[in-house]
């Protein structure tokens, strides 16, 4: 679905009908839509499971007010699209969102909406590095922030599949890599490694994006780094 703004105050993103509307360099540009193939690898039923449970969840097992707590966080915290926008989600998108990402550590599902209306914030330490020879994305954190030291909170890390060291912009797919868990008792040390979820050779040049997913629920708007693979 597309993102879209008046064109005499911004620009029109993402895909309507057959036309696929993006820019680059050159500035903006509409192409036809590609309508790719649907595998159905095992990824993607996993992704269609986790979210067919929660909406489940969402519908037959939540109470009315664990659905309030969520709407409530919904309509109190705005995240970022892929504009720079700022925006509102339901409680619902919200719940699915958050505990997505926690199905992909195999964590316990949140139920109860968080009551603290803020999402974590980006980690500007987050510069990781790549290694032909390890294969590892070795993920640097800052150590002082809070879910480093609280059970059930993660620093969810995905990886772009690898381009060539000329691409300037790469939009995905991107794969979940792992997560660095946080430790009330033993808190990580930074940097963690992950291994790759694509093989990577030198001067391949890749993103990395990561997510803080608090123990309450609560997940922070993506935050990426381009990294070119070495030796």
């Amino acid at each position: 679905m597309a993102i879209a703004t008046f064109l005499e105050y911004g620009e029109i993103r993402g895909s309507i009908g057959g036309k696929v509307y993006s820019r680059n360099r050159y500035g903006q540009y509409i192409r036809n839509r590609a309508c790719p193939t649907n595998p159905s690898s095992a990824r993607q039923q996993a992704a269609r499971l986790h979210f067919a449970d929660c909406s489940v969840m969402w519908s037959n097992l939540l109470t009315p007010d664990q659905r309030l707590a969520w709407n409530l966080y919904g309509a109190s915290v705005p995240v970022t699209n892929r504009l720079g926008q700022q925006i509102y989600l339901s409680g619902f998108n919200h719940f699915v969102r958050s505990n997505t990402a926690i199905a992909q550590v195999a964590g316990s599902t949140v139920d109860d909406g968080p009551v603290i209306y803020t999402l974590p914030g980006a980690d500007s330490l987050f510069i990781p590095t790549i290694s032909e020879a390890a294969q590892l994305i070795s993920v640097p954190f800052d150590t002082g922030r809070d879910w480093v030291g609280e059970d059930e909170a993660n620093l969810y890390v995905y990886m772009s599949q690898p381009r060539s060291p000329g691409r300037t912009f790469i939009g995905g797919p991107y794969r979940f890599a792992g997560a660095v868990p946080g430790d009330s008792g033993s808190p990580p040390t930074s940097p963690q490694t992950i291994a790759v979820p694509f093989a990577v050779v030198e001067d391949q040049r890749v993103v990395v994006q990561a997510r803080i997913g608090r123990a309450d629920g609560r997940l922070s708007d993506m935050f990426q780094c381009s990294v070119d693979v070495a030796a």
